[in-house]
This record gives C-alpha cells, sequence and structure tokens, in this order.
C-alpha cells in the first residue's frame, strides 16, 4: 500500500533558477495546519501526493501562496498537455460560463457541435463517430460494452472474451478494473468476469519475450479459442512503465484481430494529444484501431473524455441508451476545443517530439549512473520514467522511489508519486510546452536526487 507523504515542516535549501524557487519549510506552518484539517475530512486515498497547496499553475510551473515555484513534471497527471493555466483555455472557459450556460444534459450546445466536429476530423478517416463522456474511466467501460455488443451481434454469445494486458491500467469502476492487469486492483471484485483474459505485455523489461507468438500461446493456454474473442484493448503505452510495445507486435496484433473480427482498442487517455510526439500515439505504430478512449488532456484543464470509433460501432445503442449526465458540458467542450487549438497553433506533438531525444539521453544517463538501483529507462516523446529495482534484481522498489520523489520535491521538481507494478516507476511528464533548458534541469534534479539519496549506500 502506498504511503502518504509525511507533513513535518523541512527545512528545504534556498533554490533560486528560471524554473524553480524553494524557500523556508516545506511544507509551511500554515501548509501543514490546512493539510491536517483536509486530512481529517477526507477519505485518506486522496493523501498520496507532496504536500504542497497548488495557488495557481501556469506553463510548466506550479506555485503555492508563499512564494514557492516547483517546476512539474506531472502535467497534473498527464493532464496538462497545452501547458498549465494557458490563457487561451482560460478565456475560453470564462468565455463560456458567462453567457451563462454551464450545463445542458444531453441537450445539444454549441461548443458540443463544434468539438465533435473537430475530432472526427482529427481522427483516422474511417473513425468518424465520437461519444463524449467525463473521465478516462467511462471511456474504457463504454469501449467494453461496445466491444462485447459488436462481438455478440456478428458471432453469438460465444463472441464474448475481452483481451487485456496484465500490468495494464483503464480506470477504477468495475469493468475498467476488471481490465486493468494491475495486481491487486481487482481484488476487491468477488465475482469476476471469466471472459476477460489478461496476457502478457511484450514490454521487453519484465516480459522479455517480445514476440507475437506469446500473445497466441497465451490465449490458447488460457483456453480462448480466436474466434471467441470479441475485442482487444490495450493501452497505447502501459502508464507502468511507460513500456510500448515494438511496431512489429502492435501490426501483428492488428491482422490477427482483423483476421478474427475482433475489435482492436487503444486507450489512449495518457497517450493522445501530443504527449507521445505525434497527435495520436497509435500513430507511432503505423495501425489504426477500430476504437480508441481519450481523456486527460483533452482539455488540458477540465474533466471531459471521449470514446472515437467506426460508426457502425459507435452507433450500436440507439436514442438515450448510452448518454451520461454530464456528457459534453459546454464548459469543458469549450475548453477542449481552445486546448486543441493550442496544441496545434504552438506545434505541441512536434515539440514533444524534437525533446523526446533529450528526455531519453538524459533518462538513460541517469540510468547508467545508477544502473544497480535503475532496471530501465523507457520513454517516447514526452512521457518518460525510471523503473526503480532492488540490488540484483528486477524487484520493484517502491522505497527509494517513493523517496527520490519527495527528494525531488524538496529540490523544486513536482513529481507524482510513484506508480506501475510494486509502485518502482518514477514517471516523467512534463507539460509539452517545455523547453529544452527547462527539461535538461528537472533531469539533473532527479539525478542529484539519486546521489544524495545513495551517498555512502
Amino acid at each position: 500500500m502506498a504511503k502518504p507523504f509525511p507533513l513535518e515542516p523541512v527545512e528545504s535549501p534556498s533554490i533560486l533558477t528560471p524554473y524553480r524557487r524553494i524557500r523556508g519549510l516545506l511544507p509551511s506552518k500554515e501548509t501543514r495546519e490546512q493539510l491536517d484539517r483536509l486530512r481529517a475530512a477526507e477519505s485518506r486515498s486522496m493523501q498520496g501526493q507532496p504536500p504542497v497547496i497548488w495557488d495557481r499553475a501556469q506553463g510548466v510551473n506550479v506555485y503555492d501562496v508563499h512564494g514557492n515555484m516547483w517546476l512539474d513534471f506531472s502535467s497534473g497527471v498527464l493532464v496538462a498537455n497545452a501547458g498549465h493555466g494557458h490563457p487561451q483555455i482560460a478565456a475560453a472557459i470564462v468565455e463560456q460560463a458567462s453567457k451563462p450556460l454551464l450545463t445542458t444534459y444531453c441537450f445539444p450546445n454549441v461548443p458540443r457541435i463544434r468539438l465533435t466536429q473537430k475530432l472526427v476530423s482529427l481522427a483516422p478517416p474511417k473513425l468518424n463517430k465520437v461519444l463524449l463522456l467525463s473521465t478516462g474511466s467511462e471511456t474504457t467501460e463504454c469501449a467494453l460494452k461496445l466491444m462485447r455488443t459488436h462481438g455478440r451481434r456478428i458471432g453469438g454469445d460465444d463472441k464474448n472474451v475481452i483481451v487485456a494486458f496484465l500490468d495494464s491500467f483503464h480506470g477504477r469502476t468495475l469493468g475498467a478494473q476488471q481490465m486493468g492487469g494491475v495486481l491487486g486492483g481487482r481484488d476487491w471484485i468477488k465475482h469476476r468476469d471469466p471472459d476477460i483474459i489478461h496476457v502478457p505485455f511484450p514490454d521487453g523489461f519484465r516480459n522479455e519475450d517480445t514476440s507475437f507468438q506469446l500473445f497466441e500461446r497465451s490465449l490458447a493456454d488460457a483456453g480462448v479459442e480466436p474466434d471467441n474473442v470479441a475485442g482487444v484493448i490495450t493501452e497505447t503505452y502501459q502508464g507502468a512503465g511507460p513500456y510500448f510495445m515494438p511496431n512489429e507486435y502492435a501490426q501483428a496484433l492488428r491482422k490477427w484481430c482483423d483476421a478474427h473480427a475482433a475489435l482492436l482498442c487503444f486507450d489512449e487517455v495518457q497517450a493522445g494529444f501530443g504527449r507521445c510526439g505525434a497527435l495520436w500515439g497509435f500513430e507511432l505504430y503505423d495501425v489504426v484501431p477500430d476504437l480508441f478512449c481519450l481523456g486527460k488532456g483533452l482539455s488540458s484543464s477540465l474533466p471531459i473524455s471521449a470514446v472515437i470509433g467506426r460508426d457502425d460501432v459507435m452507433d450500436l445503442y440507439g436514442p438515450n441508451e448510452m448518454t451520461s449526465t454530464h456528457s459534453a458540458n459546454p464548459i469543458c467542450c469549450a475548453a477542449a476545443l481552445a486546448s486543441i487549438e493550442v496544441i496545434e497553433q504552438e506545434h505541441l506533438a512536434q515539440n514533444a517530439a524534437t525533446l523526446g531525444s533529450a528526455l531519453r539521453e538524459e533518462l538513460q544517463a541517469v540510468r547508467d549512473q545508477f544502473s544497480e538501483v535503475i532496471g530501465f529507462a523507457p520513454s517516447q516523446g514526452l512521457v518518460g520514467g525510471l523503473l526503480i529495482v532492488k540490488r540484483g534484481s528486477k524487484e520493484p522498489n517502491y522505497d527509494l522511489a517513493w523517496n527520490v520523489v519527495r527528494c525531488c520535491f524538496h529540490k523544486g521538481l513536482l513529481l507524482f508519486a510513484p506508480v506501475g507494478v510494486g509502485g518502482g516507476c518514477i514517471k516523467i511528464a512534463p507539460p509539452l510546452c517545455i523547453d529544452e533548458a527547462a527539461l535538461r534541469e528537472g533531469c539533473t534534479v532527479i539525478k542529484d536526487a539519486f546521489q544524495e539519496l545513495l551517498r555512502g549506500d
């Protein structure tokens, strides 16, 4: 189980650079008092991040009320692709709220019309229908429903199997968590769906067999007939790494789904809108899915998500059969439109592609220097990770990963708490508007944290 970050104030060294500004106690006395009140009233599930109370955030920086400024390598868990508090996005939110028009349920509104048209124009040609929702979990639940419904329609009740991957994450609702392959994530579910099957992900680290034959063998070992598979869902990259599948594997998976009339769904909730150096992460594989799920970076701000797919799949359900209370909220739609415009106008996907080599170089240098405790350092575009392990093994070292995040916090670099298998992954995901100097400075802070923590070890 993850542990909360302590609230005991620590005298942090003064830091002043163009990207970081830290002075005095962290957390301050006032911050600790406020967080004590929050923890007394709130589920402890919300206690897992470093103890800063965000006052404002702009570009690549997060500020508290005491004048401290952090360089953000979290993007608010991969949300702020266009940067924090972008004035164009803020203006769109204010303009829509000032009409006033705050909610419309499923009654149409103009931002909804514009956003659906925009998303269809950006999607691959045959993926021409959109359903707007609120969260990533809603989109993967929707994809599960559509894959199953389509399978049964073309193949009868036996065509019901959903294939997902070990160590994957698709959200925390019932169906999403059953498709997720994170150990322990499904323990609370007593009666699990027997037709959701998990196979190894070809990550090249914990699973060194990256051949597509392993996919086929795993299904055979599970007693699954290929023609009974309704759909395959995969994160474009597994957030636990980030782990990317080999291009050849993705292309073989696409062909396998075609051969067995199974829908292929990419969960792009983390990968979409430029994060990987292309607008859609699956473009890296040179494949096109039948469905894909969006969230997080869609608006760089407010909660909104989407499922995009073929019309014969997206139209399986009739009016009012697949809606949600806050679907296509007009303010969220306005924010999403503005965010997409910023990503296009400021060429942020291209920036992620350009800086991807710098991030890869920096993370590999950190891994090379601390190879006994860093097992793997994958990255693509502006998402990367350091897989922290116990010496001489691939066993996750959560305590060291957690301490690195804490140490970086006191040095003015903001990371979210370790994620992935055993909590051993330090995830790096700055806003896509970051420049090379800031990116390299943040990576230097990470290196300094390792040096400090491992000194004399």
